[in-house]
């Protein structure tokens, strides 16, 4: 039982989000529907928001009461790649059209602010031992100014989104007979409610079964943790590319990664034991610039809407984000701590 206990939370954990997961994507595609707003921005900030929930409490509890700095890092950036594999998974999924040719643009601006962000991350990782830390107590000068970044980043989106030639019209009255905006909030906030809750737990059951496996939890946990904190992003995204909205699974993903910047500069606040950055692992960087490059990707495939497939199956980006994601995996198995 000792064995099969952490098991069977895991696989409750993952049937809550199964389930809870549609009903949210069903819940912002009626939000978008009835308020006009376009799914990319739904997808951006009501979905991002609600899946990277539990990036937020295992960053906060990792570096307070668990005192593990380097599991906060490794979770927010490791959720970075896991999301961008993700796209590369849609591709795969979408098998009629590739997800490229199906996707706004509009995602190229976001997937630069998450360029900026997390590179930004990998930069402070490795200067933070030098004469460059400059900090105000135990919080890292840096810190601030990625809030800054991120409160930016939402804001271009926003009215990116409220151009004219990109404003989705309203429903009028008869369109919204047997709709309500009121029910469509209170379901997409018990949900997010369901999904945050069991995505908290997943990273404590993840641990868990590291230690009842023997596994080494300085490896090994690190990424399982940010591939259970990552499930909301999954289940969610297929739920929407299922309902034909792959725009905003796309921002969800992409959001999520933002969000997840946003989360290390407040574990860079919680933490109080010193400098966060400067006592994390610096292989934490391999991560940053892998998840940079794979954005990088990502825009890539947004201009240039690329329509081959090897197998009849991947499309030559999406083997350009596994091969980096794998690659940088191996490295940080390598030299990781």
């Amino acid at each position: 039982m000792q064995l099969v206990f952490p098991w069977l939370q895991f696989g409750l954990c993952v049937v809550a989000i199964g389930l809870a997961g549609p009903v949210l994507t069903r819940s912002g595609q009626a939000i978008a529907r009835l308020t006009g707003m376009s799914a990319s921005w739904v997808g951006l900030i009501m979905l991002a928001t609600a899946t990277s929930l539990p990036e937020l409490f295992t960053g906060i509890s990792a570096v307070t009461v668990a005192d593990a700095p380097n599991i906060a890092m490794g979770d927010a950036l490791g959720s970075c790649i896991f999301n961008l594999v993700m796209v590369a998974v849609l591709d795969t999924l979408s098998r009629d059209t590739p997800v490229w040719r199906r996707i706004d643009q509009g995602h190229i601006l976001t997937a630069s602010f998450g360029i900026i962000l997390i590179s930004f991350v990998g930069v402070l990782v490795l200067i933070a031992r030098s004469d460059l830390n400059f900090r105000i107590a135990h919080v890292s000068v840096y810190s601030p100014l990625l809030v800054v970044l991120y409160v930016v980043a939402m804001r271009a989106a926003f009215f990116y989104e409220r151009r004219p030639e990109r404003v989705t019209s309203v429903l009028d009255d008869d369109e919204k007979e047997g709709s309500s905006l009121k029910r469509a909030l209170v379901r997409y906030i018990l949900s997010a409610a369901v999904i945050g809750g069991a995505g908290a737990w997943l990273p404590f059951v993840g641990l868990e079964i590291a230690q009842v496996m023997g596994w080494k939890t300085s490896f090994v946990g690190t990424l399982l943790v940010a591939g259970a904190t990552s499930l909301p992003e999954l289940i969610v995204t297929l739920s929407a590319l299922r309902m034909g909205s792959a725009d905003m699974a796309i921002g969800n993903l992409l959001g999520s990664n933002l969000f997840a910047i946003l989360v290390i500069a407040l574990d860079d606040i919680a933490y109080t034991q010193g400098s966060f950055f400067a006592v994390v692992s610096p292989t934490h960087a391999v991560t940053a610039f892998a998840a940079s490059i794979m954005a990088g990707l990502c825009i890539v495939g947004l201009l240039y809407r690329p329509g081959n497939r090897f197998f009849g199956l991947f499309g030559w980006i999406s083997l350009l984000l596994l091969a980096v994601y794998l690659l940088s995996s191996y490295v940080i198995y390598l030299y990781g701590h």
